[in-house]
């Protein structure tokens, strides 16, 4: 045993030895004579598919377009945002609260389009946060992060956030097993094996795309990797990839990678909702932050919630199920029919396929190998269909193309291999650039994929882009995936480091009721300014409320005098404009947050608390118009203490003469 894992440790580490020094043998007809052609918009016009990608560690979610592999957007969901003062404004703060208080960053991983009969239907997608676990749901009508709820008793929600084919429910999984929250925490770290646990955590989705922490299923303390859902057939399980089952806790790269095989574990989640009804659940004490954003006021609110139910899968022993997976599985994917499971061991040199029906009477025929932790361990072969011999080095990640074939990244040899689902066989390769982790054709996760295009995901570019310094930007390559052969289109580079993504027509999307600008008419927010004439400045004590106006090309009131040093002042600014792409900007001199981006019709609040005397003038950072430049204003800050009064004017303060 250790000698054979000896040898699989040399023959990953000469792999990577080899693709640092030398580039794939194909890299010099990597792209096809009509690329340019293919990926080209023309002015004016639109791209056929919105391509959205998690931001990894700048906690945001990027927009492109695809083919011309475009930057549209980013989103802020998870980290503060200057450009648009998420997180700095008075009413985007709450987004980011936590159970641990303000979280101001965080790692954003993977995404998931919500999904009608098994098809993207464009209304939300869905991204985790990884090192302070948390989903969010994005609104597309708006592109603005509408949701944040955080997943208490885990760590490193990585294993997240998918959805199951109706958007019933989107998971989260333990990537770190840890003490549950409740238990005392305080325990020796080699104690591992004792006291750490994983938890599978099920949000429920309403109507109108409300997230409710259903259940949390305790599962063993093992590191869970990656998630998919059934479909059709199999809708009703989830199936989760699971490393470390060792139980390892210190140098996990050498005490994690003994075992010969690690598991998928197979949730039956409509089972759980049975035990749910018949009141098997536990509910135990659990903290954690549930974060809205309302429309109508415009504002967001956290809350805190005190428990959660639970499921124990060692005491219910027909909710999971662990199927054996070669060898530190990563990715776990699951094919258009849903018959298909396929498992990446990152140090397996074939990739296995499983058959949910035999999966189903292997279960039904108690063809277990014992149990791990108290949950029955399917044997190998009763479950397996087969497996892909010799796919490339270091297999992650599957997607799918609707025509029977599938799509897998290499991540030691540097390649992306396609290979047919039925009889296993390797059909095509193509070299990328370099070591990519990820990849995504439109629609590949859900039962009837876009099997056009496929973009990849690289960790490392090298020699692709111009240099800039020790790190390189992350490289996204598109292959027209519509022929029998894959065919470079195009590189771009993108933002964070990417990992997962999703894509969709475009007409999904931009005809599903996008909204272009907030009617100011439906206006709630409890300090909006519906014309110049209600602008105003309030002093209630050391705080000062200035309900500000903006408009193209002046702010009402401009010229504000009376603070003094020390006043929490409170810039509500109402955006006037009722057109489509008219934002304003808000920022003034010494204000230590941000700026504030609002959109027309909105209501947005900065916070300032001025330190020294003198005159701070404020001016829009969105060029609006031609007299952008002469939309400023000036306000007067006089010391602590000061009888300066408070007065306010817009046009009308001018020197005498």
């Amino acid at each position: 045993m250790k000698n054979k894992f000896l040898k699989s440790i040399f023959v990953v580490t000469l792999g990577c030895a080899l693709f640092v020094s030398c580039k794939p043998k194909d890299s010099t007809d990597a792209v096809e004579g009509d690329a340019a052609q293919k990926v080209y918009v023309a002015p004016g016009k639109y791209d056929e598919f919105y391509n959205f990608v998690s931001g990894g560690f700048s906690g945001q979610v990027s927009v492109y377009g695809l083919p011309s592999g475009r930057l549209l957007r980013v989103m802020p969901v998870f980290s503060e945002d200057p450009q648009s003062g998420y997180g700095y404004s008075e009413e985007t703060k709450p987004m980011l609260n936590t159970s641990h208080g303000y979280v101001p960053w965080d790692d954003q991983h993977h995404l998931d389009l919500s999904q009608t009969n098994g098809e993207v239907d464009g209304r939300w997608i869905f991204a985790n946060a990884n090192n302070t676990p948390r989903i969010a749901r994005i609104d597309l009508k708006t592109f603005r992060t509408a949701e944040i709820i955080e997943l208490p008793n885990c760590a490193g929600n990585h294993s997240s956030p998918f959805i199951t084919e109706n958007t019933e429910y989107v998971v989260g999984a333990s990537r770190f097993s840890v003490p549950p929250d409740n238990d005392n925490g305080d325990v020796p770290i080699n104690t591992y094996k004792k006291n750490f646990k994983g938890y599978l955590s099920f949000v429920k989705i309403g109507k109108e795309g409300q997230l409710d922490l259903s259940f949390q299923i305790v599962a063993p303390g093992v590191n869970f990797d990656l998630s998919h859902p059934g479909k059709k057939e199999s809708h009703g399980w989830f199936f989760f990839s699971c490393y470390n089952t060792e139980q390892a806790n210190t140098l996990l790269e050498v005490n994690a990678s003994k075992n010969d095989k690690d598991f998928i574990m197979a949730v039956n989640w409509k089972k759980a909702e049975e035990y749910i009804k018949a009141g098997k659940g536990k509910r135990i004490p659990a903290k954690y932050a549930h974060n809205t954003w309302d429309e109508k006021t415009q504002s967001a609110k956290s809350v805190i919630m005190n428990e959660v139910l639970t499921l124990d899968a060692s005491e219910l022993k027909d909710i999971c199920y662990m199927i054996p997976c070669p060898k530190s599985p990563h990715g776990c994917d699951i094919d258009p029919t849903g018959e298909y499971i396929i498992g990446s061991g990152k140090l397996a040199a074939l990739i296995p396929v499983f058959s949910f029906t035999k999966l189903k009477d292997a279960i039904a025929k108690k063809q277990f190998d014992g149990s791990y932790a108290g949950i029955p361990v399917v044997k190998y072969e009763a479950a397996l269909y087969g497996e892909v011999q010799k796919p490339g080095l270091g297999p992650l990640h599957t997607e799918f193309d609707g025509k029977g074939n599938a799509y897998t990244t290499m991540f030691v040899s540097s390649e992306v291999v396609k290979w047919n689902i039925k009889d296993l066989k390797v059909l095509d390769r193509k070299a990328t650039y370099y070591s990519p982790g990820h990849l995504m054709v439109p629609g590949g996760n859900t039962e009837k994929p876009f099997g056009k295009y496929m973009v990849v995901y690289n960790k490392i570019t090298k020699d692709r882009f111009l240099p800039t310094g020790p790190e390189l930007a992350q490289s996204a390559q598109l292959f027209d995936i519509s022929g029998d052969k894959m065919k470079l289109l195009l590189d771009f580079p993108t933002i964070g480091e990417p990992h997962y993504a999703q894509g969709i027509p475009a007409d999904k999307v931009r005809n599903n009721g996008q909204l272009k600008y907030y009617d100011i008419a439906a206006n709630k927010h409890p300090f909006a300014t519906k014309g110049e004439k209600e602008s105003k400045v309030v002093r209630e004590g050391n705080k000062v409320h200035i309900y500000m106006t903006c408009i193209r090309s002046h702010f009402a009131p401009d010229n504000i005098e009376g603070i003094r040093v020390g006043d929490e002042v409170y810039f509500h600014v109402t955006n006037l404009e009722q057109d489509w792409d008219v934002p304003h900007g808000f920022a003034i001199k010494g204000a230590n947050n941000a700026e504030l981006l609002i959109m027309p019709g909105e209501t947005l609040t900065l916070k300032w608390v001025p330190e020294k005397k003198g005159i701070f003038p404020f001016y829009c950072t969105d060029f609006c118009s031609a007299l952008h430049q002469e939309m400023q204003g000036y306000v007067r800050v006089s010391p602590a203490g000061s009888n300066v009064p408070i007065t306010y004017s817009v046009g009308t303060n001018l020197p005498k003469e």
